[in-house]
């Protein structure tokens, strides 16, 4: 990616930066979508909850085997021409997905949301150095991260509303609709990408042993892992645990993603300058928030005031690890996103997973417990490494 420098050296594209930012709302919103709408489709698709959630590990799970493929096939292929095809599949999988009448068919959908997943976040998470100059990049990598922070904060809840209002399958149509919107948009804004020089395998193991990269992943799974045991089953927590009736949920969601926007803004022009630091704070805010809602999470107030301070704690997550990989590996950026892309993902699979053998096997707040012990290790990592430079 060093080749790439010289492409976003005197350039400042904000309208293509806001597309990837777009993009990674789309295909986010669509990987998320069934957090909000897991109880009406178990009880649809007549299956438990935890099987269920087999909607968001299975495509998790892909998307961190398919972005390393993405990259690996795409050789020198344009990289505007590999966005917006995989655009066109997530609209594809949006309406697969509104007609399954199965549970199998919903996770064949979800098959290829995984592979959407991985393509658009592995590509798109790289752009900034392409894009602006090198003092825009940590707002333009803001930008484009915004883009999951606003999942949250607009994907998941929406959709919570669309299920409850319309049927879960709606919500579904809608996202296929506003898919087909975002390609568009990213056909009349994104600039050629051409790539001079295929990335090859090699480069991967290259970047496996360096430290700082090894570091960024361990981090990123532990961070995401421990958030997703305890996030997949949000809905669940606010109505069981916290007993908040199911009409406030979709506006604490609202709430929820708006402090992740928040999140996501404060800490990427921060972790521009001190990355380091800036990922103790966020593992200490998370593992925080999670025992907190263990412990003080039983009531409607106590639930929805830790529910947005998770919020903020989690916003930060995604743009300061991509930074901390970018400025781990200058030369290699779509070879580091793709490998903290692939570590994400298999951390959000592994996260949901385990928290549903968990809530099936014991209960929400036993799985909250060893939610947060996860970023406490994180914590732990962060402070070994802010001896080197940051």
């Amino acid at each position: 990616m060093g080749l790439h420098k010289m492409e976003g050296a005197d350039r400042e594209d904000w309208p293509a930066v806001y597309a990837a930012g777009l993009s990674t709302f789309c295909v986010v919103t669509t990987e998320m979508l069934p957090v909000g709408l897991m109880m009406p489709i178990a009880d649809d698709l007549q299956t438990s909850v935890g099987t269920a959630g087999l909607t968001l590990s299975l495509p998790a799970l892909l998307a961190a085997l398919f972005a390393p493929a993405v990259v690996l096939v795409a050789g020198r292929i344009d990289r505007r021409r590999i966005l917006t095809a995989l655009l066109l599949l997530l609209v594809v999988a949006n309406v697969v997905s509104a007609l399954a009448g199965t549970i199998g068919l919903l996770l064949a959908a979800r098959v290829i949301v995984g592979f959407c997943m991985g393509g658009i976040w592995a590509i798109a998470g790289g752009l900034a150095p392409r894009l602006v100059s090198g003092r825009s990049i940590g707002v333009a990598t803001a930008i484009i991260f915004g883009g999951v922070a606003a999942a949250s904060v607009l994907g998941v809840p929406v959709g919570a509303i669309i299920g409850d209002a319309a049927g879960w399958r709606m919500a579904f149509a809608a996202m296929a609709l506003l898919s087909g919107i975002v390609l568009a948009i990213n056909l009349a804004t994104l600039p050629a990408l051409p790539v001079h020089q295929s990335v090859r395998l090699s480069a991967f193991g290259n970047q496996l042993l360096n430290r700082r990269i090894r570091f960024g992943l361990a981090i990123t799974f532990l961070l995401v892992a421990g958030h997703f045991m305890a996030y997949t089953f949000v809905r669940p927590l606010l109505q069981i645990v916290s007993g908040i009736d199911a009409a406030w949920i979709g506006l604490l969601l609202f709430a929820y993603g708006a402090a992740g926007i928040g999140g996501n803004f404060v800490s990427g022009p921060v972790a521009a300058r001190r990355v380091g630091a800036t990922l103790l704070a966020i593992a200490t805010a998370l593992a925080a928030v999670l025992f907190a809602f263990a412990f003080f999470g039983n009531s409607p107030l106590g639930g929805a005031i830790i529910l947005i301070l998770w919020g903020i704690a989690y916003g930060g997550v995604s743009v300061s690890l991509q930074t901390w990989m970018m400025k781990s590996a200058p030369s290699d950026v779509e070879v580091a996103t793709a490998l903290f892309v692939a570590i994400f993902n298999i951390a959000i699979a592994t996260g949901s997973f385990s928290g549903g053998r968990i809530v099936d096997q014991f209960d929400l707040g036993t799985n909250l417990l060893l939610a947060g012990v996860l970023p406490s290790l994180g914590i732990l990592l962060s402070l070994k490494v802010q001896r080197p430079a940051h």
